[in-house]
């Protein structure tokens, strides 16, 4: 945590109107309904509005399109923005400065022959790096991680505690892995031998372009006999799984417990929603949005959000819903009618 900035150094930072006392000192940040002197927080839906009353934070960040903010205690200031989750994200950034760590090597961790290191390369206790491997200038590797043989690290890439690339991995600049992922994994594949099966060895390599974000106990698979890739400035979360030759393009957003099949193609700027399945050999268009808990079975247009089970356009959906709701209805209209017209006794 910094030692403090003042509403008005803040104010600056963020390009935002202050509606109040620039003088304040804020030094950390909480959510609104608990935020207490000397800290900032924001606010971005009208659903929160009411909070704003009796807030204690010396400063708030509020979105202009909630419109003219009527309420609200005399000592708080308001910093007025367009867009207030950017502007937290900005002030976060200056409230809590990254740790500057040392550049080291731990004495417990094991270098294989052949490892090209650049400056400033950090290696925590009890890690192990493969034979060949090379990490570039500013890579930071947590404790208990495990770089296999011939991996490939850009520069400024931090790996957190206990992950696990395997052999072959390229994971580029920038790139942020949270601990328990296992990147370069064997994809699943089987062939059937009688009454068993039989291992497909799975030779191909996992690729993560740079500024890539991977979250804590997410697996990703190598290609079979080509590659996986991750393409650059797209965010995975927590426990999703990659198969192997799966494409994902630039820019997407991958939330949690969403499952890829594999050799699926996903285009740049996709969002897939949290517990997304999709099967495998389909092809994502750029810019679609899936929604959370759909199970994707056909090829999705660019542009287009589809959600449910199986997963439809959105429209589709919606009338179909529709539909449904009126179904009870529909039934007794149709009880109605047969007690009308058959002869009693043939009603059902």
């Amino acid at each position: 945590m910094s030692n403090g900035i003042t509403v008005g150094e803040l104010a600056r930072h963020l390009g935002a109107e202050i509606v109040g006392d620039p003088k304040g000192m804020v030094r950390g940040a909480a959510p609104i309904e608990s935020a207490r002197e000397a800290e900032l927080s924001f606010l971005a839906r009208r659903k929160y509005l009411p909070y704003l009353d009796g807030t204690q934070a010396t400063a708030v960040i509020v979105g202009r399109d909630l419109g003219k903010v009527e309420k609200r205690p005399q000592e708080t200031a308001l910093l007025l923005v367009d867009d207030a989750h950017r502007a937290l994200a900005q002030a976060l950034a200056l409230l809590y400065p990254a740790e500057q760590k040392k550049s080291e090597i731990a004495p417990t961790a094991v270098v294989g022959p052949r490892v090209e290191l650049g400056k400033g390369v950090t290696i925590g206790p009890y890690t192990v790096v493969g034979a060949g491997a090379k990490l570039g200038d500013g890579v930071r590797v947590g404790a208990q991680c495990a770089i296999g043989e011939g991996c490939e690290l850009g520069a400024e890439t931090e790996l957190k505690d206990q992950v696990v690339l395997y052999r072959g991995s390229r994971i580029g600049a920038r790139c942020i892995i949270h601990s328990g992922a296992r990147i370069g994994v064997d994809g699943f594949g089987y062939v059937l031998e009688g009454s068993e099966h039989r291992k497909v060895p799975q030779v191909g390599r996992c690729v993560i372009e740079d500024d890539v974000e991977i979250g804590a106990n997410t697996c990703i698979d190598r290609g079979s006999i080509g590659e996986t890739r991750i393409g650059a400035g797209t965010k995975i979360d927590n426990l999703v799984h990659i198969a192997h030759n799966v494409r994902v393009g630039r820019g997407c957003i991958i939330v949690a417990q969403v499952g890829v099949a594999g050799s699926t193609i996903i285009g740049n700027g996709v969002a897939l929603a949290g517990q997304v399945g999709i099967i495998g050999h389909l092809e994502i268009g750029d810019g679609a949005r899936i929604a959370a808990q759909a199970g994707v079975s056909h090829d999705v247009p660019a542009g287009e959000t589809w959600f449910g089970y199986p997963a439809r356009q959105r429209t589709q959906v919606m009338r179909a819903n529709a539909a449904f709701l009126k179904l009870p209805e529909l039934l007794r209209r149709v009880q109605r009618i047969e007690d009308t017209l058959l002869p009693e006794g043939e009603a059902k």
